[in-house]
């Protein structure tokens, strides 16, 4: 029993080192000096703690602006996810209409499409009109996605039907059972979809740099890559940015992870 969990415990250490190494030696080197970081054999812990690499970054880059860009991006492709998302699994899951089966086929077969695929047709879709350099040009593809479709019908499969009855018996409409009944059931899928959502658009880069065209409309990873030069690369600043861009992901997973594990667990993704 003892050599069982050693050997659980050093197995989880080394996939602990593996997952938190390449992060915390992105935080220390964007306090190192690009010469450090460039030097061979690498080193871990900064000789010389420097804070320019984010003065640096505050003065190349429009911080406020790029980062307000995420927030609203973001924001209305989690919020779109959370309704739009949760409405068709309600309809799939516990009204009884014709080609249910089918339309739950497509979206299982819209998740076998690679994203890459639908990059040209989309642009072209969002260029005719005359949304490109837009926020809505930028969150039109991402307000339902098929994974969260199906999140969200496997979960909702679970609430027992008879609920849904006893409500309608009682004279609850469809909308009233649905806001009042079935999403407060929800809270754990609804947090799990939210955080996958809300980490697939904020570190989304393909997408908004086809459709924003002017600086003002980059988000944080398109205004972050626009920094490396062609022939000098400031790699402190850059660790500087990965860091501005990942701590909001890292303190929205530490505030929802335990909805997150119930809702990974209960929501057909095990």
């Amino acid at each position: 029993m003892r050599v069982r969990t050693a050997v659980l415990y050093t197995a989880l250490t080394v996939g602990l080192v593996a997952v938190a190494g390449p992060f915390l030696w992105t935080v220390l080197g964007s306090f190192k000096p690009d010469a450090e970081i460039r030097r061979d054999p690498p080193t871990f812990l900064p000789a010389e703690w420097i804070g320019g690499n984010y003065a640096a970054l505050f003065e190349r880059m429009d911080v406020v602006t790029v980062t307000i860009n995420s927030v609203v991006v973001a924001s209305v492709v989690v919020a779109s996810n959370l309704l739009f998302c949760s409405l068709v699994a309600y309809a799939l899951t516990k009204l009884d209409f014709a080609g249910g089966r089918l339309v739950f086929g497509l979206v299982l077969l819209q998740m076998m499409v690679p994203g890459i695929v639908l990059l040209i047709p989309q642009f072209v879709t969002i260029a005719s009109l005359n949304l490109a350099d837009t926020y809505a040009g930028i969150v039109l593809p991402g307000l339902v996605t098929p994974l969260g479709v199906f999140m969200m019908r496997q979960f909702m499969a679970d609430i027992p039907d008879e609920l849904v009855q006893a409500a309608r018996v009682d004279g609850s409409g469809e909308f009233r059972i649905f806001f009042q009944i079935v999403m407060p059931l929800c809270k754990p899928v609804l947090a799990t979809l939210g955080l996958i959502t809300f980490m697939g658009s904020w570190n989304a880069f393909l997408w908004p740099a086809v459709v924003a065209q002017h600086k003002e409309m980059y988000t944080l990873p398109v205004a972050l890559a626009s920094l490396s030069g062609r022939d000098s690369v400031h790699y402190g600043m850059l660790l500087a940015g990965v860091v501005v861009v990942i701590t909001p992901v890292l303190l929205l997973f530490v505030a929802l992870q335990r909805y997150f594990v119930q809702g990974v667990a209960t929501a057909g993704l095990k």
